[in-house]
């Protein structure tokens, strides 16, 4: 197979889809990798390195994503990008569909066989691919919170953890999960005050027993994400439904009601946010205030820790690349039922469950779509 690595162009997104090592493991298996020039540069990753590993260096994008069989990224194509769809090439990388229904129209009407890193399933039901970058995402939230609540950035002027005879700043995490676990700790570890909000109550006693009772938890509602976000001078959002569009947990009426100068956090906004005030914004321009509350809803937050979140993630996506490649798409999904479960889009049909609730679309599970059986109605 041949494999094709391009640059990516989103606003500083600075990690790579393949690293050297996987490259040398994709030649030595017999296979072709195509790899843009200065693809990995940013990440520490130069060209020499992937030429002594058997890859070829191409000097256009064009070149890598025309005369390739499955082209691996790491964020979802932007329009520059379109114009490389076409039928039966097999892309995977992260694509965050939900929100994004013109990439959708895209990737079907070119019948594109989409594999999206954020709704892959091991045997546990986990989302492997997606947890890397959760970790990284959740733990920068907090440093990226602690920045902003600078009075240079906008902020309240309050120090994270405070000092002896000063209270620390009050946090609250909107999740559980892989980001809410994270981004907790790293609070936590900074000497804040830490609220974490989640509606899975044996998840908030694993988290209790988990750190030890330093951790204050609260049932999700309503009433009490109102009055954590109110006290809080920090709030991050680490909502997920996998594949679909995040809830919208935190409303416009809440945040006028935040103190001036408080800092959201949304890491959901890969799925639209789960802040009723929060739009997607770029590391190039990434903040902007709504009733006086900072907002930073950067959506590719790991691509400022690029060398980082590179090996992170390409230490859990390789294995799927390989097999991939090895096998070939459709034989591959059909015998790994968590791959399956990350395939969007399958020559022109919609496969995923969640991003086609949220936009409202017809759709097909993979193991029907991968026989040609009809489709099925929302």
């Amino acid at each position: 197979m041949i494999i094709g690595v391009p640059k990516e162009i989103k606003d500083n997104e600075a990690r790579v889809g393949i690293t050297p090592a996987g490259a040398k493991a994709l030649h030595e298996a017999g296979h072709k990798v195509l790899v843009e020039t200065q693809a990995g540069a940013a990440s520490g990753f130069p060209d020499d390195e992937y030429q002594n590993a058997g890859a070829e260096i191409v000097g256009d994008a064009g070149y890598a994503w025309g005369k390739a069989d499955m082209v691996v990224k790491v964020k979802e194509p932007i329009e520059k990008e379109y114009v490389y769809f076409r039928e039966g090439l097999v892309l995977f990388t992260y694509l965050h569909l939900a929100p994004l229904p013109q990439l959708t129209d895209k990737l079907l009407d070119a019948r594109v066989i989409g594999i999206a890193y954020e709704t892959v399933r091991d045997r546990r039901g986990m989302l492997p691919l997606l947890m890397p970058m959760s970790e990284v995402a959740g733990r920068m939230s907090v440093q990226v919170g602690a920045t902003y609540l600078e009075k240079e950035r906008g902020g309240r002027g309050i120090l994270l953890g405070g000092v002896p005879g000063v209270p620390p700043a009050q946090v609250t995490v909107l999740g559980g999960g892989i980001v809410g676990t994270n981004a907790a700790r790293i609070a936590l570890g900074m000497g804040a005050k830490v609220t974490l909000i989640d509606m899975n109550m044996n998840r908030l006693r694993e988290l209790d027993d988990l750190f030890g009772g330093r951790l204050y938890t609260l049932a999700s509602n309503s009433y009490n994400i109102a009055n954590a976000t109110r006290e809080a001078d920090l709030v991050i959002g680490g909502v997920l439904i996998p594949g679909a569009t995040a809830p919208k947990l935190v409303t416009r009426a809440m945040v006028s009601q935040m103190k001036k100068g408080a800092v959201i956090v949304d890491v959901a906004i890969d799925q639209g946010g789960c802040v009723e005030t929060a739009r997607p914004t770029s590391h190039s321009n990434p903040s902007y205030t709504v009733d006086g509350v900072v907002h930073y809803c950067v959506t590719n937050m790991p691509g400022a820790v690029p060398h980082t979140s590179t090996l992170a993630l390409t230490n859990s996506t390789f294995p799927y690349v390989l097999r991939l490649a090895n096998l070939g798409a459709h034989e591959a999904l059909r015998q790994d039922t968590g791959l399956a479960d990350g395939l969007n889009t399958w020559l022109g049909s919609l496969t995923h469950q969640g991003v086609a609730e949220s936009q409202q679309r017809d759709w097909r599970p993979p193991a029907s779509a991968l026989t040609e059986t009809p489709l099925v109605q929302v």
